[in-house]
């Protein structure tokens, strides 16, 4: 798997640190030097990783990502390779990453970052558990010595996540990707790069080399997240960016180069082809901040922005009921929002043509909960009870946005990073209902211990979904046992998933 040469001028000499943006070397002396000793974040991280398998069983109820699964040729089985969990694939660690990847992030339903740029560090799952899985199996079998024999655990893929979250975290406060029109999983690429390099026992210096050719990589572009080209590429991108990341540092580790400045580059650098000439800029050095603070998505499979106004629906409905109202009763809707919530997900007059335009429109979700009481990943493909219901469409376009400045500050501010909505509802009779403010969702830092319980009970509804329910308990009791848990060899772990 691991390309080889015996010969030495065929391997590159790594750069010295001085010659490298200072950028790509902090990058690499986190990944290769920083020892996460926060018990809030590895915590933290047992969480995002149960719920983030979980995303993916249930992600494999869907044929639309179930087409996108397994081997190139099919039948073909890699020795000693990575498994897919809720499948019986047996994968090389890039294609295996691509498809951990890919049914982690389909539903958009696990954990969120939101700053100057969004996105979901969680996605780095797929590359760092194919290349543990695959790491393992390699090692154990003999064939080969793979960062001098490492086993990994559970525990060497929670502080691996909290470096892969840390590097996109922090990133992303400063600095803005989809103003330039580049997708949130060009971190995901360098993130992962950054942490698997370290996994596969690349020096510093090998490991800058490696982020140097994920910025350099041809980076995705936001386009198929915005209408007129929303479309199920969004639901895979991540995958992608995974499987490049590992397919990058195993080409360093054996034997490709780096280039030094591939930021800084008059005229032919990231910063002067992909940023306008603006350098980046960081509110802090990288640490384990963005798994301590990161968000979860409890209640609803929906993008992360609308989940406030989701919840403030769902009040609402409430009172309806006990006014003997329903949404037929409804004559418009006001969402007092963020900036972000308008730029991403206000789609009020855009046509709903598949179910990436559904799952990013906050005006769609909000009328589905006002019309069923319920926000689910069924209710967003073409064929659903939701997507043909005409009173969900002619509410969906009763709905419009406002920003607050006051909401956009608070989004941003170190200190709250809320994301909130409010709703004021006039009924056809002239009645006007006091306005539903939700700053926090209930995966927020505020709401941490409230969301664990509901965590933890998505996750055994996920794996019962694909299993009995003797292996169901098994895998809870597992992930309540932290300890245990963290003790379990990966390979071990991910032969508790693979199903015939």
């Amino acid at each position: 798997m691991v390309a080889k040469s015996s010969d030495p001028m065929a391997k590159a000499a790594p750069a010295s640190p001085a010659e490298f943006d200072k950028e790509i070397v902090d990058m690499a002396s986190y990944a290769s030097n920083y020892k996460v000793n926060s018990d809030l974040a590895i915590d933290t991280a047992r969480f995002v990783f149960l719920d983030t398998l979980g995303c993916g069983l249930k992600a494999l109820e869907f044929p639309q990502c179930t087409k996108l699964l397994g081997p190139v040729v099919p039948g073909t089985t890699v020795p000693n390779g990575t498994r897919v969990p809720g499948t019986n694939y047996v994968l090389d660690p890039v294609l295996g990453a691509f498809n951990i990847g890919t049914i982690i992030r389909w539903l958009d339903f696990n954990d969120c970052w939101l700053a100057a740029e969004w996105g979901h560090p969680s996605d780095n799952l797929g590359a760092i558990l194919a290349v543990a899985d695959w790491v393992n199996r390699t090692n154990k079998s003999g064939a080969e010595k793979i960062a001098g024999g490492k086993i990994f655990t559970v525990k060497d893929v929670l502080e691996n996540m909290v470096k892969a979250h840390e590097i996109q975290g922090v990133m992303a406060l400063d600095n803005s990707f989809n103003k330039v029109g580049l997708d949130h999983v060009l971190l995901v690429k360098v993130a992962s790069t950054s942490v698997v390099a370290n996994m596969l026992g690349l020096s510093e210096a090998q490991t800058r080399d490696a982020i140097s050719q994920a910025w350099v990589d041809g980076q995705s572009m936001r386009t198929y997240r915005h209408s007129p080209n929303t479309m199920s590429r969004k639901s895979w991108a991540a995958g992608d960016a995974c499987q490049k990341a590992v397919n990058l540092c195993l080409k360093v580790l054996g034997g490709e180069g780096g280039m030094p400045t591939v930021l800084s580059a008059p005229t032919w650098g990231f910063y002067d082809v992909n940023f306008h000439g603006k350098k980046f800029s960081f509110q802090r050095e990288y640490g384990s901040y963005v798994m301590e603070n990161v968000l979860f998505k409890v209640s609803y499979p929906a993008e992360f922005h609308s989940q406030t106004a989701i919840e403030a629906a769902q009040r609402i409905n409430k009172k309806l009921k006990a006014m003997g109202k329903t949404a037929e009763d409804i004559e418009e809707v006001t969402n007092r929002t963020h900036e972000a919530c308008i730029r991403i997900i206000d789609k009020q007059f855009k046509p709903m043509t598949n179910y990436a335009d559904r799952d990013h429109c906050v005006q769609y979700m909000v009328s589905v909960m006002f019309c069923y009481d319920r926000l689910e990943a069924g209710d967003y493909p073409d064929n659903s009870e939701a997507a043909q219901s005409p009173l969900v469409e002619s509410l969906r376009q009763k709905i419009k946005c406002v920003e607050d400045p006051q909401f956009t500050a608070d989004y941003h501010d170190p200190s709250k990073r809320t994301i909130s909505n409010a709703l004021t509802v006039k009924l056809k009779d002239g009645t006007v209902l006091d306005e539903e403010v939700v700053e926090a969702p209930l995966g927020h830092r505020l709401r941490r211990e409230e969301a664990k319980p509901e965590i933890l009970a998505k996750f055994k509804t996920h794996l019962e979904g694909q299993f009995g329910g003797d292996k169901v308990k098994q895998l809870v009791d597992l992930g309540n046992d932290a300890e245990k848990l963290y003790k379990t060899e990966v390979d071990t772990y991910m032969d508790m998933y693979v199903k015939s």
